[in-house]
């Protein structure tokens, strides 16, 4: 498999990590021109992305203005000067976005998750020399992805990269998509020439977390970020929580440190870091499942008080601790650390619901 380096996608020389930014859709022309220009006037981005073609969850959103706003990029990239980037979900849109001269493409999240729609659009990327950046799968499908990227590597396309944006969540999370760093590190094991760009905006789903998760990113060694920035970002018609103004896109890219390391270096590759952030990463997911299965805790105690009912049922515990052990065992742990754990579990357990039924007692 060919794959370029990034720093061999575009006739400029890149100054640290790649940096995309732009709104999340070209709603406008007036709205793009104006962020284009706040992001050109950052001098710290190399390429302008907007989305065109916007698949949405539910109908009666926000879908895109399509065609129309190839112009308006066009017109943004020749008075900035910036490169341009859009997401393509067909050969349709492919075809259109080379015409009005896009300089990258993305494939949604959406889309890599369907492997007939890569397959139709891999074909009409035959031959075209341009970056194509592939979003990982909605869910953390490391095997998919990599078939994503295949798929595009078999059709001659060597200008390819990964865009890491996190993994819908089965349950509440801090985040938007919880992050699952370690199957970015596992892809970066497996296809260690490949470019992987990081976008913040999706996997925070809020200002305030981008900037810890663009660090996190830069010192996992990613090659790039996609932020989504919006001139008035309470208007935006889509994902309006998650953008930031240019303004606040300058501060956040100032506030990073990036350390330029080569692909053949011995740092890009720290065996110990990575699996010290995996561990960051499951440890995130427990303390988030520990505390879903504490408000599941809170109904219970609120049925046990409204039933009169005693706190411990000392039938489902032995169960519970039975299945528990045998479960833990064909996973390779020992039941005395399966029971350890459970036992610390369930005495908070216990803990919260006396302190729901008995408020009194628990004080005293």
């Amino acid at each position: 498999m060919s794959i370029l380096p990034i720093t061999q996608w575009f006739n400029k020389t890149l100054n640290g990590p790649l940096i995309i930014a732009g709104p999340c859709s070209a709603e406008s022309r007036e709205q793009v021109l104006q962020t284009a220009r706040g992001v050109a006037a950052l001098g710290k981005v190399d390429v302008f992305r907007a989305g065109v073609w916007k698949p949405r969850s539910r109908p009666g959103t926000f879908q895109g203005a399509g065609e129309p706003a190839l112009e308006w990029l066009a017109e943004a990239k020749q008075e900035t000067g910036l490169l341009l980037a859009v997401e393509v979900a067909t050969p349709h849109h492919l075809e259109a976005a080379l015409k009005a001269g896009v300089d990258m493409f993305w494939v949604g999240a959406r889309t890599s998750s369907n492997p007939f729609s890569v397959d139709e659009l891999a074909s009409a990327m035959a031959g075209i020399d341009k970056p194509v950046l592939i979003k990982n799968p909605i869910h953390p499908d490391l095997e998919m992805w990599i078939g994503v990227i295949e798929r595009f590597a078999r059709v001659g396309v060597t200008k390819l990269g990964g865009i890491h944006r996190g993994f819908s969540p089965f349950q509440k999370s801090m985040y938007r998509n919880v992050p699952k760093w370690e199957v970015a590190i596992d892809l970066r094991s497996i296809m260690p020439d490949l470019p992987i760009i990081c976008d913040p905006s999706h996997i925070s789903g809020k200002p305030e977390l981008i900037p810890d998760v663009a660090q996190k990113a830069l010192n996992l060694s990613m090659d790039g970020l996609m932020i989504e920035t919006h001139v008035n970002p309470s208007k935006a018609l889509s994902d309006a929580k998650q953008q930031v103004t240019p303004k606040n896109l300058g501060d956040i890219l100032t506030s990073l440190s990036y350390k330029r390391i080569t692909p053949t270096s011995p740092e890009s590759i720290d065996i110990l870091e990575s699996m010290r952030e995996k561990i960051d990463s499951l440890d995130l997911q427990l303390l988030e499942l520990l505390s879903q299965r504490m408000e599941i805790i809170e109904h219970i105690g609120e049925y046990k008080l409204k039933n009169n009912m005693a706190i411990i049922q000392l039938r489902r515990w032995e169960e519970m601790i039975k299945m528990r052990v045998e479960v833990g065992e064909r996973l390779g742990l020992s039941p005395k650390y399966v029971k350890d754990l459970l036992r610390l579990v369930h005495k908070e357990s216990v803990r919260k619901q006396a302190d729901m039924i008995s408020p009194d007692e628990v004080a005293e």
